[in-house]
C-alpha cells in the first residue's frame, strides 16, 4: 500500500452519541434544545442514551420551560439506572420548587415524585411540604398526587413527616381540583394500607359534596368513588346525599354517570321511603339508556354494569327493554350482553315482544349468536311459567326450519324445559325424534338421549332409538356415553323385556371393560351392583323424582353481587369478578415483634389471600403430622372411604387431605385438570423425587367465585401400587388464589393386575364441588433409587448371569448426545449411574446402571455418534416386562 492510502482508515464522522454530546454542550440555546429533543426521540424508540446523563442534566439550568420539561422527562426515564448521577439534579429540583413561576414549581415536584430513587426521596420532603401549602392551587393539586407517589416509595417517611395530615387538610381547600386530588391521593394510599387512613365524616362530607359541583369530570369521579364508601347515619342523610349527587346523572362523561349511579345505589340501601326509591329508579333509567348510544366499546362496559344493576334493581329498566334490542350492525360482544339483559328483564308483560326478537335473531348468520338466542328462548320458558307454552311454540317453529345447529340447540333447551315442568309438554317428543339423524354435537346428543330415557315408557320405539346411538358407543365423547348408560338403565327398569336386557349387558360391558374413563366405569359398576343385588332399590335410585331446575338468569350470589355493585365503573364490574380475583395488592402493615421473627418451627407465609385459611386436616384424615421431606418416613395410608372403588380389592387405598410446605421453584407443573373442566378449579401436578422420597407435587388454583376447602385425594390401583403416604393440607382457597403442596407417596400399596403401564388415575374432591377425576402419568425415572450404582465387576457378572432373552434394545432416532459429560451428569441427576465407556469405530458406547424399588436392577448400554441424531439403547434386567416403560423414561431424559 502507498502512503496515501491511510485516508481510508480515518473519518471525520464521530457517531451519533459523540455528536449529541457536543450539541448538548453548545453555547447556543437553540442547538442545546434541538439536541435534547434528539435525545428524547432516541430514548423513545429504545436507543440507550444513558451515557449522556451528565450532559442532559447540565441543560436543566435554563429559563426555557419547554427545554426544562424535556430534561425532566429524560431524568424520569434514566434516574433508576443512574441513581448516583441523579443526585446531581437535586439542587436544581429544590431551586425550581421555589421558582416564581407556579408551572415550574409544580413540574419540579411532579418530576421528583416520579423519580423512584431512595436517595432522592429524602430531598423531596422539604420542597413537597412547601408546595402542599403553596399559594397557587395548581401547585397544591400536583403536590397532593406527589404524596401518594412518595407513600408508595416510603410509607414510613410520609407518616413521620406529617404528609397524611397535610393531605387531609387539603380536603378543606377552597379550590375544588385540590380537593379532588387530595381525595384521589388518600384513596390510593388507603388501598395500599391495612389500617384506616381516609375516613369520611359528616364534616368532610359537606366539603366533598360542595367541591363535586365545581371540579373537572375526573375530579368528580374521584369524589363520587370516595363518597360511595360512606355509610349514611340514617335514611334522611342518605336522601340528602342522593339529592345532591343526582344532577351528576346528566353529565356528558360516562364515567361520571356510572360513578353517580354507584353512589346512589349504595345510599338507596338505607332509604326506607318507597316513593323516594321509585323516583330514584325513574331518574337513573334515562342516563343508563343514553350510555347505549355511545361507541360499541363504551356500550359494552355500560351493558356489563347494567347487567349487575338489573339483578339488584330490575325496576330501573323494566320499561326500557326495547333499547336492548340488537341492531344489525352491533358487534357480537354487544349483542351477547344485550341478550343476557333481555332475559333478565323478560316478564309476562313483555314476553311476546321479546320472543319475536329472539325468533328473528335465530335466523341470523352468526352461529354463536343464533345458539345464544335459541338458548335465551329456553331460559325465558324456565323463568316465566305462564309464558312457557309460547316459548315452546317458538322453539318448534325453529326446529321446522331444519337448520342443523338451531335444531340441536333447541333440543338442548327443551330438555331443560322438561326438567322444569315435568309431565307437561311431553306431547312434542315425537317432533324431536324426527331430528335424531341430524344430531352430531355431544350436548345435543346427550340431551336427546336423556329425553328418550326419561320418557321411555311413552316412546313406543325407545329401545330402537337408543340402539341407534349404541352402535357408536366406544367412539362417543364421555358426556354422551354417560347419558347413554343412564338412559339404557332407565329403559331396562321401565321395560324389563328381552331387548333392553341385551342392550344393558352390552352397555355395561362396554362401560366397564372397554373404557379408560374412570367416571363412566364408576357409574357402570354402581348400576351393575344395583341391578344384580336389588332391582327395586335400583328403581328407587335411578327413577327417583328429580329436583326441578330453577331460573338461572340471576346467577350471582347476593353477597358477590353487592360487592360488584360497590365496584361499578371499574374493571371488577366488567369482569364480574371481585377485585382480589385479578389484582394483587401488597398491604403495608405495622409488624409486631412476633410477626417479624416467626417461630423457627412454623411455616411463614406471605400476606396473600391464601393465608386466610391455615386450617387443620380434614376430619377424615387421621395420619400423623408431616415431617420435612428429607426425614419423613412413609406412613401406611389410613383405611378410609373409597372414592375410586371399581369393584376390585382396594383395601390399601387412602383419602388424604392436603398440607405441605410449598413445592420448590422450578418449571411449571403440567395441568392435569383445567379450570374449564373443574368449574374454575385448576390442578397442576407431577410426580417428583426429592431426597430419596417420591412426592406428588401439586398446585391448586381457584378461578371460581367461591372459596374452596376440605380437599381430599385418592389414587386408583396402578402398576407400582403408588398411594398417598402421609398427611397434607391445602389451606382454604379464596377466589383468585393458589396453593402449592407436596404429597408424600408410598409404593406397592395398591397394585393393579395386568401389563405394566404408566397410567395414574386420580380422584380429587372438596367440600364445594363434585369429585373430579383425571389421568396422570407415572414418570418411570422417578422410581430410580439412589443405590443403583454398581461396581464394574458386579455389572459384568450380573450382565453375564442374566439370560439373553432378558436383553431388549430400542433405537431413539430423534435423540442426540452432544456431550458425553453433560449427558452423564444429566442422567446421574435421575439416578442412572455411569459404569464405563468405550469406543467402537466412530461411536461412543456408554454403560450405566439403575435400580427401581424391590432391588430390580437395569443394566444399560447406550451407543451413539456424538453430535449426530440417533441413539441405541440396550438393557438387561430380571424384569423385561418393564422395558417399554424404561425406554420411554430414557428417551424423555435424553430429550430434556
Amino acid at each position: 500500500m502507498s502512503g496515501h492510502d491511510s485516508k481510508y482508515f480515518s473519518t471525520t464522522k464521530k457517531g451519533e452519541i459523540p455528536e449529541l454530546k457536543e450539541e448538548l454542550n453548545s453555547q447556543y440555546k437553540d442547538k442545546r434544545k434541538d439536541a435534547v429533543k434528539k435525545v428524547i426521540a432516541a430514548m423513545t424508540v429504545g436507543k440507550d442514551v444513558s451515557s449522556l446523563f451528565t450532559d442532559v442534566v447540565n441543560c436543566m439550568q435554563t429559563e426555557n420551560l419547554e427545554l426544562k420539561k424535556l430534561v425532566y422527562l429524560y431524568l424520569i426515564n434514566y434516574a433508576k439506572s443512574q441513581p448516583d448521577l441523579a443526585i446531581l439534579a437535586v439542587n436544581t429540583f429544590v431551586k425550581d420548587s421555589q421558582d416564581p413561576n407556579p408551572l415550574i414549581r409544580a413540574l419540579a415536584v411532579r418530576t421528583m415524585g416520579c423519580i423512584r430513587v431512595d436517595k432522592i426521596t429524602e430531598y423531596l420532603c422539604d420542597p413537597l411540604q412547601r408546595c402542599l401549602k403553596d399559594d397557587d392551587p395548581y401547585v397544591r393539586k400536583t403536590a397532593a398526587i406527589c404524596v401518594a407517589k412518595l407513600y408508595d416509595i416510603n410509607a414510613e417517611l410520609v407518616e413521620d413527616r406529617g404528609f397524611l395530615d397535610a393531605l387531609k387538610d387539603l380536603i378543606s381547600d377552597n379550590n375544588p381540583m385540590v380537593v379532588a386530588n387530595a381525595v384521589a391521593a388518600l384513596a390510593e394510599i388507603q388501598e395500599s394500607s391495612s389500617r384506616p387512613i381516609f375516613e369520611i365524616t359528616s364534616h368532610t362530607l359537606s366539603k366533598l359534596l360542595t367541591a363535586l359541583n365545581e371540579c373537572t369530570e375526573w375530579g368528580q369521579v374521584f369524589i363520587l368513588d370516595a363518597l360511595s364508601k360512606y355509610k349514611a347515619a340514617d335514611a334522611r342523610e342518605a336522601e340528602n346525599i342522593v339529592e345532591r349527587v343526582t344532577p351528576r346523572l346528566q353529565h356528558a362523561n360516562c364515567a361520571v354517570v356510572l360513578s353517580a349511579v354507584k353512589m346512589i345505589l349504595q345510599q338507596m340501601e338505607l332509604i326506607t321511603s318507597t316513593d323516594v326509591v321509585r323516583n330514584l329508579c325513574k331518574k337513573m333509567a334515562p342516563p343508563l339508556v343514553t350510555l347505549l348510544s355511545a361507541e360499541p366499546e363504551i356500550q359494552y362496559v355500560a351493558l356489563r354494569n347494567i347487567n349487575l344493576i338489573v339483578q339488584k334493581r330490575p325496576t330501573i329498566l323494566a320499561h326500557e327493554i326495547k333499547v336492548f334490542f340488537c341492531k344489525y350492525n352491533d358487534p357480537i360482544y354487544v349483542k351477547m350482553e344485550k341478550l343476557e339483559i333481555m332475559i333478565k328483564l323478560a316478564s309476562d308483560r313483555n314476553i311476546d315482544q321479546v320472543l319475536l326478537e329472539f325468533k328473528e335473531y335465530a335466523t341470523e348468520v352468526d352461529v354463536d349468536f343464533v345458539r345464544k338466542a335459541v338458548r335465551a328462548i329456553g331460559r325465558c320458558a324456565i323463568k316465566l311459567e305462564r309464558a312457557a307454552e309460547r316459548c315452546i311454540s317458538v322453539l318448534l317453529e325453529l326446529i321446522k326450519i331444519k337448520v342443523n345447529y338451531v335444531v340441536q340447540e333447541a333440543i338442548i333447551v327443551i330438555k331443560d324445559i322438561f326438567r322444569r315442568y315435568p309431565n307437561t309438554y311431553e306431547s312434542i317428543i315425537a317432533t324431536l325424534c324426527e331430528s335424531l339423524d341430524t344430531l352430531d354435537e355431544p350436548e345435543a346428543k346427550a340431551s336427546m338421549i336423556w329425553i328418550i330415557g326419561e320418557y321411555a315408557e311413552r316412546i313406543d320405539n325407545a329401545d330402537e332409538l337408543l340402539e341407534s346411538f349404541l352402535e357408536s358407543f366406544p367412539e362417543e365423547p364421555p358426556q354422551v356415553q354417560l347419558q347413554l348408560l343412564t338412559a339404557t338403565v332407565k329403559l331396562f327398569l321401565k321395560k324389563p323385556t328381552e331387548g333392553p336386557q341385551q342392550m344393558i349387558q352390552v352397555v355395561l360391558n362396554n362401560a366397564t371393560v372397554e373404557t379408560d374413563n374412570p367416571d363412566l366405569r364408576d357409574r357402570a359398576y354402581i348400576y351393575w351392583r344395583l341391578l344384580s343385588t336389588d332391582p327395586e332399590a335400583a328403581k328407587d335410585v335411578v327413577l327417583a323424582e328429580k329436583p326441578v331446575i330453577s331460573d338461572d338468569s340471576n346467577q350471582l350470589d347476593p353477597s358477590l353481587l353487592d360487592e360488584l355493585l360497590s365496584n361499578i365503573a371499574t374493571l371488577s364490574s366488567v369482569y364480574h369478578k371481585p377485585p382480589e380475583a385479578f389484582v394483587t395488592r401488597v398491604k403495608t402493615t405495622q409488624k409486631t415483634e412476633e410477626e417479624e421473627y416467626p417461630d423457627a418451627g412454623e411455616q411463614s407465609y406471605s400476606d396473600s389471600p391464601a393465608r386466610v385459611a391455615e386450617s387443620g386436616a380434614s376430619p377424615l384424615a387421621s395420619t400423623a403430622n408431616p415431617q420435612h421431606p428429607a426425614s419423613r418416613q412413609p406412613a401406611a395410608p389410613a383405611a378410609l372411604p373409597d372414592l375410586l372403588d371399581l369393584g376390585m380389592d382396594n383395601s390399601g387405598s387412602a383419602i388424604v387431605s392436603v398440607d405441605q410446605p410449598a413445592t420448590p421453584a422450578g418449571p411449571p407443573l403440567p395441568v392435569v385438570l383445567p379450570a374449564s373442566s373443574g368449574q374454575g378449579l385448576q390442578i397442576s401436578a407431577q410426580l417428583i423425587r426429592t431426597d430419596g422420597q417420591i412426592f406428588y407435587s401439586m398446585m391448586f388454583e381457584n378461578n371460581s367465585q367461591v372459596p374452596l376447602d376440605g380437599f381430599m385425594i385418592q389414587f386408583n390401583k396402578n402398576t407400582f401400587g403408588l398411594a398417598a403416604g402421609g398427611q397434607l393440607q391445602v389451606p382454604q382457597l379464596l377466589p383468585g388464589t393458589s396453593a402449592s403442596t407436596l404429597l408424600p407417596m408410598v409404593l406397592f400399596q395398591n397394585i393393579s393386575p395386568g401389563p405394566a403401564n404408566t397410567l395414574l388415575q386420580v380422584a380429587i374432591k372438596n367440600n364445594q364441588q363434585p369429585v373430579w377425576y383425571f389421568n396422570d402419568k407415572i414418570y418411570f425415572h422417578v422410581l430410580f433409587t439412589e443405590d443403583g450404582r454398581m461396581e464394574r465387576s458386579t455389572f459384568l457378572e450380573t450382565w453375564k448371569s442374566l439370560p439373553d432373552s432378558n436383553e431388549v434394545s430400542r433405537d431413539f432416532p430423534a435423540s442426540v448426545i452432544n456431550s458425553v459429560e453433560t449427558t452423564l451428569d444429566h442422567l446421574a441427576a435421575s439416578n442412572m449411574f455411569f459404569i464405563a465407556k468405550r469406543k467402537h469405530a466412530n461411536q461412543e458406547v456408554l454403560y450405566l446402571s439403575a435400580k427401581i424399588p424391590r432391588g430390580i436392577p437395569f443394566l444399560i448400554e447406550l451407543t451413539a455418534v456424538i453430535g449426530t441424531p440417533g441413539v441405541k439403547c440396550a438393557i438387561k434386567t430380571p424384569s423385561p416386562e418393564m422395558a417399554p416403560l424404561f425406554f420411554e423414561a430414557v428417551e424423555t431424559l435424553l430429550k430434556s
